[in-house]
Parts: C-alpha cells; structure tokens; sequence
C-alpha cells in the first residue's frame, strides 16, 4: 500500500509499505478520509507531544473508511461496514481505567502516534477501537469525530449552560469546533479573539457577537464596552500569553478552560490574589477525548455541526508531503488527506 512515511523529525515522503493483516480481534480499515492535525504537525517537527513516538511511523488519527477484512474473532463488524476510529486504545486494566479514566491508562496505545495511523491506503485496528457510521455519513465529516470529540471533552469540563456567555480564543479548525458546540450547550453569546481578519469575519458571519483583534486591540476593554463578561472563556491556541489573556478576561465565577497545547515546559504568571481567589474562577484543561465518541458520531450525523465551514482542502495522499512542508496550509481550516 502508499503510505506517507515518517522516518525523522521533518523527514517525511510516500512509500510502499506492506499491508499487516489483521490479527484475531482486528480489522483492516480501507482508509477513505484522514484529518491533519496540530499533532501530526508537532510530531512531524520532532516536538514533544501526548504520547511519546518511534520511527519510522504512519501518522494520522482522525479516519474514517471501510472495513476490508476482519480477524477471526471479530463479532461486531462486517465487510463493508462504514466506521471511524478512535485513536486513543485503552487497555480497560490498569486502575485509571477501572475508575473510569480511560484517557489516563497506564498502556495506552495511540494509532497514528504511537503505531502506524491513517495517513496510508489501509490501517490496521482493534475492533474495539472502531465505531460504525451511517454510510449517507460523508467520510470527511465522519474522520472529523477524534477532533470534535476531544472539542466535546472541553466543552463538558467547560459548564457552560443556556444563556451563558462565551469566548473563545483562536479561531482555527478547533477554535470554530468549540464555536459550534459552544451554541449546542446554550451559550447565548460568543465573543471570539482572533488575529486574523478574515478569521474574524468568518466568526462575525457564523454569529459571533463580537470579534476583537488582540494584535492592535486592547481585549479586556473591548469586552467591557461591549457589555460581554465571559462566563466561559475557552483558550484554543496553547500559548503562554494568550492563556494569561483568558485568565485576565474571565469574569467573576468564570470557567478558564485551556484547551491549547502548550509545549511541556511553559510557565504561566498568574495573579494569586487578583485572578483566582478574588474572581473565584475554575481553571481546568481537557486531555484526549474518553468516551465521547458515540455522542459526536449522533452530533455529526444530526448536521448540528456543520463541517463544511472547517474543512477547507482535501489533499490526495501521493501530494500530502506538502500540507507540513509549505507554511502556507498553517494559514488554511482543517486539511484533510484522501488516499
């Protein structure tokens, strides 16, 4: 099979490689659709992320396809069956998971970071990491289930509630996933911080109250002008200063959620007195996506997300080298590789 390879930090090229059959509990999925994501690009830059990885290794872990074949012990699937993958395979074991912690399991595996991934013509996975979608269900909106699932993650640890007032900082793919799912959990109003003025003009058009340029803007005095005293402010870039804006614009009794990846070793400055005990803010993060999969797939399916405003190229395997090479695509929505 073609497969896009990874041999060292921003080495990368597509290969022959073999197909590995699968084994008693696994099935062989005919990749149709696979997401980039701001991992695979950290992985591709050789930076440190989630999960440690090897090389030579396949990336890609938001899929979806067709299953091809199946192990002998698979009993939930069929030939033909149209389904995505959640990545992030928990042992079911360890103590994290006995408690229900699935994403803190002490032997996860991560397909397309830890072992070869979507990025190829076909992938090889547990059953039990495999979720069935409705084949009317087109594949570039159901390989979008792993990244609206970690964004419904954060949207859950996020308690927002109907009525309350959102912001949202960044506007990329994820930024424009918690928008949606932000309106799904009743925010009434959603400001967003976004750099970029055609990113800022998108969010007015899809219903933003409010787009502030933080480059040439003062945020908080906008915000206070505008009336806008954030119940919920959602961080989507994973930066130190605009982690500290979200601390410093939330209101009083807020909910700070830094969904961000952060490189391990930032450090935030945060005011003690002024930030957390005089506002009484919960500042919390959101890691993975456990067991939200089901929920997102009924989500996407419902069209109450509509992935037609993220998804802005759709990139052929044999051309895909050049989604991490040229700068250019870190400007553009959700990229998507097609075999």
């Amino acid at each position: 099979m073609r497969a896009l390879v990874l041999t060292a930090p921003e080495t990368l090229s597509v290969q022959d490689i073999p197909v590995r059959e699968p084994g008693e509990k696994e099935v062989l999925i005919e990749v149709k659709a696979c997401g980039v994501c701001g991992t695979d690009l950290h992985m591709f830059h050789g930076d440190k992320g989630a999960f440690e990885n090897s090389y030579p290794l396949v990336m890609g872990h938001e899929f979806s396809g067709v299953i091809a074949r199946i192990g002998s012990g698979v009993t939930k699937f069929e030939v033909g069956d149209h389904v995505v993958v959640d990545p992030n395979v928990y042992c079911g074991q360890c103590a994290p998971c006995q408690r229900g912690a699935v994403h803190y399991c002490e032997h996860m595996v991560g397909i397309g970071t830890t072992v070869y991934g979507g990025f190829a013509e076909y992938c090889t996975v547990p059953e039990r990491a495999v979720y069935r979608v409705p084949k009317e269900l087109p594949f570039e909106v159901a390989a979008m289930m792993e990244p609206v699932s970690c964004a419904m993650h954060g949207i859950d640890r996020s308690n927002i509630r109907p009525g309350d007032v959102a912001v949202i900082i960044g506007y990329g793919p994820i930024g424009e996933i918690m928008f949606q799912l932000a309106q799904c959990a009743g925010a009434a109003q959603i400001a967003v911080i976004e750099p970029q003025k055609a990113k800022r003009e998108k969010a007015l058009k899809h219903g933003a109250v409010l787009a502030v340029d933080p480059m040439t803007e003062d945020v908080k005095a906008v915000l206070q002008k505008a009336g806008i005293e954030p119940t919920t402010v959602i961080e989507c870039v994973g930066r130190k200063n605009t982690m500290e804006m979200a601390l410093d614009i939330a209101a009083n009794q807020a909910t700070v959620m830094l969904f961000g990846l952060t490189p391990p070793e930032t450090k935030l400055d945060v005011y003690a007195y002024e930030q957390l005990f005089k506002k009484e803010i919960s500042v919390t993060g959101s890691y993975i996506n456990p067991l939200v999969a089901e929920r997102v797939i009924r989500l996407l399916s419902s069209g109450k997300i509509d992935m037609g405003r993220i998804i802005t190229d759709v990139i052929s395997l044999e051309d895909s080298v050049k989604v991490f090479t040229d700068n250019s695509y870190r400007s553009h929505g959700k990229i998507v590789i097609v075999p």
